[in-house]
């Protein structure tokens, strides 16, 4: 009898709730097939079977809460040689076998993702089966519900066989193709049922990954007619969708119709499957809305003073520091100045606790194609600003690129997001949780303000706090903004630690 336990969920995750059992008693499972999902307050997590067998007991039902280790069901023999050994309904391949000419078959794994990460879908493979591969070379991309990342080739030689075709979710550890090794010729893998080929752009002969494919199919487009704006000329589905909006932009001509007769649809409407890392975003956007008694207090910042110390040193800057002078390392620096002083704006709640932190971690929100990512600034009371400059500069370049590590966007302590880049005036940023206080900055445009007795033309930045009402009063929010607001007025007050 094998048990399957609550596993380790995360940092300060202590209880998890059972979402869905997605076998029951009785049924036969697999070895690492997931068998139940558990929810938390920061992520959604199926857990696997331990061993193959049979799902002889379910221990704790739909909707309970369970503690770390915690028992919930129990595995029995008796099917075990039944269990076909499966990767998430895909026959798992024979060993590795030695090839012809000295060359060996070696397995690419799917990688650990990070933690509470346990599948991943297969986004794109970027070789196909008989091309050669060097030691380190990007073989195959992964989508997670976080993040996407290439997997390396673990050798140099030949891509032998794919296992795991795009589009397809594979568990930690799956097998998803066989490189055998050195120069020698691959040996051709059985090949798969007979499947319509993939549209493919005419112009760069590249095949499409599975997102841009779909809209392509379902809507009969003429895949070569679309320019791809992907690496190497890949069409993303951002591509494809323009194409679509384009042709269906011109008006039909109006044509009479009974008035009872219902309105064709046609290409106006489409239903196109949300990314793992979209549904992860809604997912956490509404349970941050539902979990914290979220309030937003504004005020606006005369940005003369900064803009004057860009103005005046930015060439000096990029020239001693190789990197551009930003607003963003003047934003971290009197957020964590202000942080410091309202110290429960950094800290979080844990059941009946607060745990307050003292260590400055900043998430920097970066838009990308797929989503929003928030990778943390580590330790940013200790960095100067050519050092903060030069890392966001980093994460944009990355999170464009999608090489952004899973490890990279966990464990933020405050956060801020700039939606001034976008042209926003003011907004009401929702928390990162389980974070108690988000940034919000917006653009900066002239507006007559009143200095002294006189009427003076100033740039003006709107800044939002968002902040968890259950741990942050009003008067430590406020409080919070003004000492930004007065940093970022008087840049020196920073440097004198006023």
């Amino acid at each position: 009898m094998v048990e399957i336990r609550v596993p380790t969920l995360g940092e300060s995750v202590t209880e998890a709730t059972i979402g869905q059992w997605l076998k029951q008693e009785g049924d036969t499972v697999a070895a690492d097939e997931p068998v139940v999902e558990l929810e938390t307050d920061k992520v959604s997590v199926e857990v696997p079977a331990p061993a193959a067998g049979v799902l002889s007991k379910i221990a704790a039902q739909e909707g309970d809460t369970v503690q770390l280790d915690a028992l919930l069901g129990e595995i029995g023999g008796e099917g075990a040689a039944a269990a076909a050994p499966a990767t998430n309904g895909a026959a798992a391949p024979a060993p590795a076998a030695e090839a012809g000419s000295g060359g060996q078959d070696i397995e690419v794994l799917a990688p650990s993702s990070g933690e509470s990460v346990t599948e991943a879908d297969i986004g794109e493979w970027l070789v196909k089966v008989g091309d050669h591969v060097n030691v380190d070379d990007p073989i195959v991309s992964l989508e997670t519900d976080k993040a996407a990342v290439d997997v390396p080739s673990p050798v140099s030689g030949t891509l032998k066989a794919i296992v795991a075709e795009e589009g397809q979710t594979v568990s930690v550890g799956a097998v998803l193709g066989i490189i055998t090794s050195g120069d020698a010729a691959p040996v051709q893998a059985a090949a798969p049922a007979a499947a319509a080929p993939a549209p493919q752009a005419a112009a760069t002969g590249a095949p499409l990954s599975p997102a841009p494919r779909r809209v392509i199919e379902q809507n009969g487009m003429d895949a070569s007619a679309i320019p791809g704006t992907g690496k190497d000329g890949r069409i993303t589905k951002g591509d494809a969708l323009a194409a679509l909006e384009r042709t269906t932009a011109a008006p039909a001509p109006t044509q009479a119709k009974a008035p009872s007769a219902p309105r064709p649809l046609g290409e106006r409407e489409e239903r196109v499957k949300m990314s793992r890392l979209r549904q992860t975003i809604a997912r956490r956007l509404k349970e941050s809305q539902e979990t914290a008694a979220q309030l937003t207090t504004f005020n606006d910042v005369d940005m003369s003073g900064v803009m004057s110390a860009r103005s005046q040193y930015k060439d000096l800057f990029l020239e001693r520091h190789g990197t551009k002078l930003g607003f963003m390392g003047f934003f971290v620096k009197a957020s964590v100045a202000a942080l410091k002083e309202v110290p429960e704006v950094n800290a979080e709640i844990d059941g009946q606790d607060i745990i307050y932190k003292n260590h400055y971690d900043i998430g920097i929100a970066v838009g990308t194609e797929k989503g929003l990512v928030v990778p943390v600034l580590r330790d940013a009371d200790q960095k100067s600003v050519a050092e903060i400059e030069a890392e966001i500069a980093d994460f944009g370049r990355r999170a464009r690129t999608g090489d952004l590590k899973l490890e990279e966007m966990q464990g933020g302590t405050f956060t801020i997001t700039n939606g001034g880049v976008y042209g926003s005036l003011m907004s009401t940023p929702i928390l990162n949780m389980p974070q108690s206080g988000i940034l919000g900055m917006h653009r900066i445009e002239k507006r007559p303000i009143v200095v002294g007795d006189d009427i003076k033309v100033r740039p003006m930045m709107y800044l939002a706090l968002s902040y968890d009402h259950r741990i942050v009063d009003g008067k430590g929010a406020v409080t919070f903004l003004v000492r930004i607001k007065e940093n970022l007025e008087d840049p020196q007050r920073m440097l004198l630690d006023l």
